[in-house]
């Protein structure tokens, strides 16, 4: 911990990452499989805690993480039964669903969701998605992002 003149406490190992999607992952299948959502690059990963390769974040200490996701989707497909995005930890899964019965097909579209989970030292937590039926053409923007930090 460092303490300031003006007594404000920074901790620099204290895990906190932003990670986003580094380049567009386009046409997300449509056979009502997961596929991961590739968070690729990091704006900050305060104590090298989410692994870009495999868009992964493992807790290093067992406590209470919030965890922040905005998944920016292109062209949302009215045709699809439903979308599921799932933010997958150790412990459990959070689920947000789109039911796409609009007018027509959407070109842009936000979900997003906060999440405050318990984790164990070396739990992990993950992004998927999944469409089950329609066409295989949402994409997933660069403009989309995922952050944690732990709490207590």
């Amino acid at each position: 911990m460092t303490i300031s003149a003006n007594d404000e406490i920074t901790m620099p190992s204290q895990p906190a990452f932003l990670a986003t999607v580094g380049s567009q992952q386009n046409n997300i299948t449509n056979d009502g499989n997961l596929q991961t959502v590739t968070f690729s690059s990091e704006v900050f990963d305060q104590n090298s805690d989410f692994n870009t390769s495999n868009y992964t974040f493992t807790a290093p200490v067992t406590g209470k993480y919030i965890f922040n996701l905005l998944l920016y989707l292109l062209n949302i497909d009215t045709g699809a039964t439903y979308y599921s995005t799932q933010v997958i930890t150790s412990n459990r899964t959070y689920v947000a669903e789109i039911d796409p019965n609009f007018s027509a097909d959407l070109d842009r579209y936000g979900v997003q969701m906060s999440i405050l989970a318990d984790m164990d030292a070396s739990d992990t937590v993950t992004v998927q998605i999944l469409q089950v039926s329609g066409t295989s053409q949402t994409d997933i923007a660069t403009d989309s992002f995922f952050s944690g930090s732990l709490i207590c």
